[in-house]
């Protein structure tokens, strides 16, 4: 049998002309529209620093690029990873995306990009779908590679380990300091002002007035809804300033503890670092009394005689015998002056 010679065709050097009627003609080549993320997660004055430099730097490496054409640069300033729901220039940037507007992404790292698990793969499989590609260069990941999406699950899997356990640290860090009484988390409250510099409280004087009317009408027998509506028609304003009153927010002030001079820490918990999401501490977690902690504004007694009307207007379903009622409220003219005929209750009967 003739034995058979095979000719080896080479490969074209180069760019392959497929339509003949480009021979001879410069070739174009389309560049690709390229978008850049960039997020810090504090407002640091070195954060802000490296804000601005990683700004600086993928504007200047796009550029540099031939085949890459500037989109824009979506920076989020301040903002944590965890969550993207108040990032607003990274969903800008998605939905641009969407739109046909980027063809690819690119950020320094997975952290940078989320540090949650969840939306980074739900985010990068949506891009990729579209056919928009993301580049993490810290780790070296191309989105549009088949190889990617193992790798990317592990390490922002490892991104989301590092956030739980930096929450770790800062809740004991925190949970040490309220062991030794000193004030965290303080948001304002009605009498006092806060100092941040040591972090005391003292008197202030013209809002403690305030404060002092509000518990000396509530022992008298007046409910949180009359009292509110008093203090609107004084024009007395509360601890934003305005000159707003409502019926929980006088309740809120009869049970704070820190009225009488003393401070309860631990009354919220954070479920999770991921959601940040808060609940009232029932037991969730451990909570820190400081008895005498600062000057009260309120004495034990008065404080003390609120609290015992003010729990039992909100007992439901116990029985009330003959002539131990106490009128709970005076929103209407007839509150508290009616029973039930049955239990003898006044408010909650079944």
């Amino acid at each position: 049998m003739e034995e058979r010679q095979v000719e080896v065709i080479k490969k074209v050097e180069g760019p392959v002309i497929r339509d003949r009627r480009l021979v001879g003609k410069p070739l174009t080549i389309t560049r690709r529209r390229v978008a850049a993320y960039v997020r810090v997660s504090t407002n640091a004055e070195e954060q802000l620093q490296s804000f601005k430099s990683q700004k600086e730097y993928y504007q200047d490496k796009i550029s540099a690029n031939k085949e890459w054409a500037l989109v824009g640069i979506y920076a989020d300033e301040g903002i944590t990873g965890t969550k993207t729901t108040k990032r607003d220039e990274f969903l800008r940037m998605i939905d641009d995306c969407m739109n046909d507007l980027v063809d690819i992404v690119i950020t320094k790292s997975v952290s940078r990009f989320s540090r949650n698990l969840v939306d980074v793969l739900s985010y990068t499989r949506m891009l990729k779908a579209k056919g928009v590609t993301v580049i993490f260069e810290k780790e070296n990941i191309d989105t549009s590679t088949m190889e990617s999406e193992m790798q990317l699950s592990l390490l922002s899997a490892l991104a989301q380990n590092e956030v739980e356990s930096l929450s770790q640290n800062v809740s004991l860090g925190v949970q040490m300091k309220m062991s030794r009484g000193e004030l965290m988390g303080f948001n304002g409250c009605l009498g006092y002002d806060y100092h941040p510099e040591d972090k005391s409280i003292t008197i202030n004087e013209k809002d403690a007035e305030t404060v002092r009317m509000i518990f000396d009408l509530y022992v008298q027998g007046y409910g949180a809804y009359t009292i509110a509506k008093e203090l609107t028609r004084l024009g007395k304003v509360n601890k934003k300033g305005e000159v707003k009153w409502t019926d929980s927010g006088i309740r809120g002030i009869l049970k704070n503890e820190k009225y009488k001079g003393d401070l309860l820490m631990g009354k919220t918990y954070t479920v999770d670092p991921i959601s940040k999401r808060r609940l009232d501490n029932r037991g969730e977690s451990n909570k820190y009394y400081t008895r005498n902690h600062h000057e009260p504004i309120i004495s034990e007694e008065i404080w003390n005689k609120a609290q015992e009307i003010r729990e039992s207007r909100y007992r439901t379903n116990e029985n009330v015998s003959d002539g131990a009622r106490t009128k709970f409220t005076r929103k209407y003219a007839f509150s508290s002056m009616c029973q039930c005929g049955f239990c003898g209750n006044d408010r909650n009967c079944h």
